[in-house]
C-alpha cells in the first residue's frame, strides 16, 4: 500500500509557531491522547505526573546541542560565509553545511573569530555538504562556545536570549545540531518528584542531525531516504527498560528521538541491546513498536516524517484531528511550543480537573 506525504498535511496559522520559550518550561499546555480511541483531555505539562505510574520507565535523550552555527569570512577575499556543523569525521574534520556553498569549493580557507579558528574545505560530498578541516590551538569545544551560536530551526526568527533554553535541563554529552525538544518542558524539579513516585529514568544518548526539519521530498512515504544519526545505549540503561517491560511498566520515550533510539537498538521481540551506532530508522504507519508504549512529544511541521512517527502510534486520523483541536484551541506549536503525550487509555489520578475555561483563556496570551 502507497501513503501519499500529503495525507501528512494539515493547516497552521504561522502565528501559531512559538517563536520564544515559556519563562517556566513545565507551564507548557499538555494534550493527552487516547492512541485506541483518540479522545483528547487538554492539561498543563506539570500534570504528566498524573499519568505516569510506579513501575513505568521513563527514557530521556541526553544528548547537548553544540553552537554548531559559525559565521566567518573566506581569507582571500574577505566574503562571509556562513557555516553549519553536521557531523564530526576524524582529524577535526566536519561535515557541514555552507551558505553560499559556491564559494566554498576545496582547497578555500575561511577564517572565524579574526583568526582564532581557521578551516579548509577538502571535499564535497553528498547534498553538496562540505568537509572542512579545522585548526586553532587550545580545545575546539571552548573555542566552539566563543564563537559558534545555537543552530535554532529555520521556522524561529526571534533570537534567543538565553542558549540554555535551547538544551534539556539533563544535557550531558555534546553532539546534537538540534535540540530534542520533547524533553524542554522538564525541570530539575518535575525529574525529582516522577523519580520519588516509583518512575525509574533511563538516559539514551541520540545525536540529533538537522534531517530533522529536512521535508520529505518524495510523494510516495516509502520512498523517502531517512538521515543517519549517532546514538549511544549504556548497559545500565537498557537493563532499567528491560526490567521494566519485564515488570509489566510502560515504556515512556520523551520525544521522537528516545524512541527512534530504543527502537532501532531492540531485538524483534523487545530486548533493548546496549551499544553505539548509527541509526536510519524511520517510523510510519504500519510500524510496529517493539518497547515503546507511551510518547511525550512536541507538534510536529506538516508532511514531516515525525508526524508520521506520531501516526504510527496513535493513527493518522487520530493525530490529524488532534492536531486540528490543538489550532482550533490556540496551542503552540514546534520546537518551543507545547506537548502532546500520546498512550493508550491514559486515565489521570484523581482529583485534576479539565482546565477551566478561563485558564484556556490565559493560555491563548501567552
Amino acid at each position: 500500500m502507497t501513503m501519499d506525504v500529503k495525507d501528512f498535511d494539515y493547516e497552521l496559522p504561522e502565528e501559531l509557531i512559538a517563536q520564544d520559550p515559556l519563562e517556566d518550561r513545565s507551564a507548557s499546555r499538555l494534550m493527552v491522547l487516547d492512541r485506541e480511541t483518540g479522545e483528547i483531555q487538554h492539561r498543563i505539562f506539570k500534570d504528566i505526573t498524573q499519568y505516569l505510574r510506579p513501575g513505568d520507565c521513563l527514557v530521556i535523550n541526553d544528548t547537548k546541542v553544540i553552537p554548531a552555527r559559525l559565521f566567518g569570512v573566506k581569507k582571500d577575499t574577505g566574503a562571509k560565509i556562513e557555516i553549519l556543523l553536521l557531523k564530526r569525521r576524524e582529524n577535526d574534520i566536519w561535515e557541514t553545511l555552507v551558505r553560499p556553498g559556491k564559494k566554498a569549493k576545496p582547497g578555500t580557507v575561511i577564517e572565524f573569530g579574526e583568526g582564532l579558528l581557521t578551516g579548509t574545505v577538502v571535499d564535497t560530498v553528498d547534498d553538496g555538504n562540505r568537509l572542512i578541516q579545522f585548526h586553532y590551538k587550545g580545545i575546539f569545544e571552548e573555542i566552539l562556545d566563543q564563537l559558534g551560536q545555537m543552530p535554532l530551526p529555520p521556522y524561529i526568527t526571534h533570537q534567543l536570549k538565553d542558549k540554555n533554553r535551547y538544551q534539556t535541563v539533563y544535557a550531558r554529552h555534546e553532539g546534537s545540531a538540534a535540540a530534542p525538544t520533547a524533553g524542554l518542558h522538564f525541570t530539575q524539579e518535575l525529574l525529582a518528584e516522577i523519580e520519588g513516585m516509583g518512575v525509574k529514568i533511563a538516559h539514551v544518548t541520540l545525536h540529533v542531525g538537522l534531517g530533522t526539519f529536512r521535508p520529505v521530498k518524495v510523494e510516495n512515504v516509502q520512498d523517502h531516504h531517512m538521515h543517519s544519526e549517532f546514538s549511544i545505549v549504556e548497559e545500565s540503561e537498557a537493563k532499567k527498560v528491560n526490567d521494566t517491560r519485564a515488570a509489566g511498566g510502560r515504556v515512556i520515550c520523551v520525544g521522537t528521538t528516545s524512541c527512534r533510539t530504543v527502537e532501532s537498538a531492540s531485538t524483534e521481540d523487545g530486548v533493548l541491546k546496549a551499544g553505539t551506532g548509527w541509526t536510519e530508522i524511520f517510523i510510519y504507519p504500519g510500524y510496529r513498536f517493539k518497547v515503546l508504549d507511551a510518547l511525550i512529544t512536541n507538534f510536529h511541521l506538516p508532511q514531516s516524517t515525525l508526524v508520521m512517527l506520531v501516526s504510527a502510534l496513535a493513527g493518522r486520523e487520530h493525530i490529524l484531528d488532534a492536531y486540528r483541536e490543538a489550532v482550533k484551541e490556540g496551542y503552540r506549536f514546534f520546537s518551543f511550543g507545547d506537548a502532546m503525550f500520546i498512550a493508550a487509555h491514559p486515565a489521570a489520578a484523581v482529583g485534576i480537573e479539565e482546565i477551566s475555561e478561563e485558564s484556556g483563556k490565559r493560555w491563548k496570551n501567552v
